[in-house]
């Protein structure tokens, strides 16, 4: 088998397509929950924890004395441990939206009805004539 005909069949493979969708709705998803944890969450932990934006929280590594996190990338190095925060929260919150869907799909699993018992296949014609050729011959 060739190699672009092999790669051929593992594109087209329906597991191939269908990570692809959840790899580009997931991205999308991503951005709705950073927007959620940077556009209204963090904005009122910031505000519990003295109004402060969480991003701008970082330690200087190179002496710098700027007052936003910007800033001070321009001049050296950084410990941003602020945006680490907000990353970390952002991780967290999907995870649990995550977890909530698993567990709503799983919960739907469980609660769909069995599937009635098929009817059983009809006897092929080749068995049927088989079984009357040994019936004849026992006689």
């Amino acid at each position: 088998m060739s190699f672009a005909s092999e790669f051929k069949e593992f594109a087209l493979k329906g597991n191939v397509m269908d990570l692809a969708v959840g790899v580009i709705i997931g991205g999308a998803f991503g951005k709705i929950v950073d927007s959620v944890v940077g556009d209204l969450v963090m904005p009122v932990v910031g505000k519990i924890f003295g109004g402060l934006d969480f991003n701008n929280y970082f330690i200087p590594l190179a002496g710098q004395t700027a007052t936003t996190l910007a800033e001070a990338k321009k001049a050296g190095a950084v410990f941003a441990y602020g945006s680490f925060i907000t990353i970390a929260l952002n991780f967290v919150i999907l995870a649990f939206i995550i977890f909530l869907m698993v567990k709503q799909m799983n919960r739907l699993k469980r609660e769909a009805p069995p599937a009635p018992p098929a009817a059983p296949a009809p006897t092929p014609e080749d068995v049927l004539l088989l079984r009357e050729i040994r019936d004849a011959l026992k006689k």
